[in-house]
């Protein structure tokens, strides 16, 4: 992937599954590379401060060419960050990759955020190497390509994942 992943998740529940992409990305022997937008800086010690924590987050976020968005059984219950970061995507018009945890390929209807539910700059894929890998290296250049008719249009998956 060329530019840098903005990763969502669940940090109470789903930090597992953010650990394994950056342990993919860490094994030499595994061929998984992308830019962390989280490593782009550094918190302080202010990151108990929201609004603090919310400016690093939109950085973060500005330099980012996708957003990777890990839906766990609860992440569409999540509102204060969770929700705020998916809003800033479509605010910023970046393509987002939704990752199932359950394996699900396509939309997730019991899982998936409404906010990214049923809208054509998201495509979702079940979370397996193969399957963000692949995803994070075409859906960016792919999502450029679309007219404004297809981003609004409805979900999007790759069929070589059933």
């Amino acid at each position: 992937m060329g530019g840098a992943a903005y990763v969502v998740f669940d940090g109470d529940n789903d930090g597992w599954a953010y650990h394994y992409m950056n342990g993919w990305k860490a094994n030499r022997n595994i061929d998984f590379t992308y830019q962390n937008a989280h490593d782009l800086d550094a918190m302080t010690s202010r990151a108990q401060n929201e609004q603090y924590v919310k400016s690093k987050l939109r950085e973060r976020m500005k330099q980012s060419t996708a957003v990777v968005v890990l839906v766990g059984d609860k992440t569409k219950n999540l509102y204060k960050y969770v929700r705020w970061e998916l809003e800033l995507a479509l605010e910023l018009g970046l393509p987002i990759i939704a990752a199932n945890l359950n394996k699900k390929n396509g939309q997730d209807d019991a899982n998936c955020p409404a906010i990214i539910r049923d809208k054509g700059c998201v495509v979702h894929v079940p979370y397996t190497l193969e399957a963000l890998k692949f995803a994070m290296a075409n859906w960016p250049p792919e999502f450029k390509k679309l007219s404004n008719s297809e981003i609004t249009g409805g979900w999007r998956y790759y069929k070589k994942f059933d």
